[in-house]
């Protein structure tokens, strides 16, 4: 009797729903280059303001036509600095994709890849950026991918990025590619069950291309096919409420795209799969628009998540 006891109490110690908190999210910024610098500034100074539990920058630090310059990529990361809180960060397409491009710099993109990962990540173990960091579970194969746990929530990011995710120009390019899509495919299954494991109520995850682009008419590009239906197999399995959160578009749109078969497989079997209701979609604002969005998550309500758009002042 006594061990059923312990054992119920220790279930229901388990589900319990966590405590409301908040978080932000933000991404494609700064975007013109130097102006856009003072304007971010002053959003890092309302997010501090808010004091979320954490940042979420879901990649392009800089557009496609601005240089990819070590300079453009360490003035970032200072500014990343000015978080009071802890900022996580996945890399988008602008610092490496598309550095091949001639007002980017023409640079090689995967020497660019390399640099970002030996800025950005290389001496940061499993801290987070921001003045008070978060602990992160990292990919060893991929140290930019990252997990976390916060009041029960699980988290992670996935280096998925726009320009069709790196999957073109060179035979190098190509190898690289499949090398990461295997590694970020193994890391959203591993979040999801990690979720499940441990009852987690929600899932959250961030990277960087809009994998709805063109829905439902247009074929999903090849390089983010295998993301895409990775997410809604292991979302479907999973069950519960999850969040995916990404830039690359540049507009504010929440909404569910995600479908059973995956989104943009083609045009008749997207539109004759169902909706997976409980995953909602956050593509948050940017390039012009310098701006992020506050994400309420209360595991105690049928929705979770909440939002509401933050500006600089």
């Amino acid at each position: 009797m006594r061990t059923l006891l312990l054992t119920a109490a220790l279930t229901l110690l388990t589900t319990a729903a966590a405590a409301p908190f908040k978080f932000v999210a933000l991404g494609d910024m700064p975007y013109k280059l130097p102006d856009d610098y003072a304007r971010f500034e002053a959003l890092i100074g309302e997010v501090n303001r808010l004091q979320p539990a954490f940042t979420l920058h879901v990649g392009d630090i800089k557009s496609g036509s601005t240089p990819c310059s070590d300079e453009n990529f360490q003035k970032v990361k200072a500014q990343f600095g000015l978080f009071q809180g802890p900022l996580v960060y996945t890399p988008g397409d602008n610092e490496w994709t598309d550095c091949h491009r001639e007002k980017a710099g023409k640079y090689d993109p995967l020497e660019r890849l390399a640099k970002v990962r030996e800025l950005f990540f290389t001496g940061m173990g499993n801290r987070s950026f921001g003045q008070t960091p978060l602990t992160l579970t990292r990919q060893p194969e991929l140290p930019e991918n990252s997990r976390w746990t916060y009041q029960n929530v699980v988290f992670g990011t996935v280096h998925v990025v726009g320009s069709n995710n790196g999957m073109e120009r060179t035979n190098a390019s190509v190898a690289e590619y499949f090398t990461r899509n295997a590694a970020n495919v193994a890391w959203i299954k591993a979040t999801f069950a990690e979720a499940k494991a441990n009852n987690a109520p929600a899932v959250v995850l961030g990277f960087q291309a809009d994998l709805f682009y063109g829905a439902p008419f247009l074929l999903t590009d090849p390089g983010l096919r295998d993301t895409l239906t990775t997410l809604a197999a292991e979302a479907k399995a999973y069950g519960k409420p999850v969040l995916l959160i990404q830039g690359d578009s540049h507009v504010l749109v929440i909404d569910r795209p995600l479908t059973e078969a995956g989104a943009n497989t083609s045009a008749g079997q997207t539109l004759a799969s169902p909706v997976l209701r409980h995953v909602t979609r956050l593509q948050v604002m940017g390039e012009a628009e310098v701006g992020a969005v506050e994400v309420t998550v209360d595991t105690d309500t049928p929705g979770v998540f909440g939002f509401r758009p933050v500006y600089g002042r």
